[in-house]
């Protein structure tokens, strides 16, 4: 039998060589399964500003094959546009575009938007450099200069947009409601705690007229330089290999829109 000093030894030699491997091939690297380059889905928007809940225009979500920088990317661009009556009262006009790596990690996030009466436009940059990420945040609010910093972290941190991408690919398998998974996500200048919630399974008719089960999610943002949470986002994907969203409800700066599947094409499984 082998001296239990000898196997003490060869476990810490494990450790040490083993850990820094762990570290550098832990760079947010997910093995996608959910989507593939050619999906298409169209959404019908509802407006949610307090008492006022109404129709409010058209959205969509689209995955193409990118090349970003001489990478092979993803390409998620996701547009919510008002209209009608809804749009006279409260006007947004999004373009979301994320670029991601075949392993998921996000490469380059921008926001374009009109909402009410402001105008911004957001870009977020990533840069990776063994176990450290930089992120390049920057933003311009009605046409001024909010901010250009740029953050550094160790962990795999994700936007408005990547976000979806890696809960498409989460296991859901064998949680329960309240159960949580713990994520980095860049919020204007900050890298904050967030958690992507387990709501449990539940059926719900879409504007295609047909009824999916749906795995319900949220994700709650945790900054420490506030008191309060804030869900950044709810979602209801379909709780099969597809994980297409059915339902996004994203907060605004008042109430929320609510994107509902309208029609889905170029669907990976």
């Amino acid at each position: 039998m082998m001296n239990k000093k000898i196997i003490v030894v060869i476990f810490f030699l494990l450790v040490f060589f083993l850990a820094p491997l762990t570290i550098s091939n832990a760079q947010c690297k997910i093995v996608n399964t959910a989507f593939t380059s050619g999906e298409e889905i169209q959404y019908d928007l509802y407006f949610n500003l307090g008492i006022f809940n109404a129709r409010a225009g058209k959205g969509s979500l689209t995955v193409t094959d990118a090349n970003y920088r001489g990478e092979n990317a993803y390409k998620m661009v996701m547009m919510l546009n008002t209209s009608g009556l809804a749009g006279t009262f409260y006007t947004v006009q999004d373009t979301l575009t994320s670029y991601i790596d075949k392993d998921l990690r996000p490469l380059l996030f921008t926001k374009e938007a009109v909402e009410g009466k402001d105008y911004s436009v957001e870009r977020q940059s990533y840069t990776y450099d063994g176990d450290k990420i930089s992120i390049r945040a920057i933003r311009h609010w009605n046409g001024e200069e909010s901010f250009d910093e740029v953050v550094v972290t160790d962990e795999c941190t994700y936007d408005y947009l990547s976000v979806l991408a890696y809960v498409r690919n989460l296991d859901f398998t064998g949680m329960n409601p309240g159960d949580r998974n713990y994520i980095r996500f860049i919020s204007g200048k900050r890298a904050v705690n967030m958690y992507v919630n387990y709501l449990g399974i539940s059926t719900v008719k879409a504007n295609d007229g047909k009824s999916y089960e749906v795995i319900n999610i949220s994700m709650t943002i945790h900054d420490d330089a506030f008191t309060n949470q804030k869900d950044a986002l709810k979602a209801s994907v379909t709780n099969d290999a597809n994980r297409v969203p059915v339902i996004i409800d994203t907060s605004l700066k008042l109430g929320s829109v609510k994107a509902v599947l309208r029609q889905v094409t170029g669907i990976r499984n």
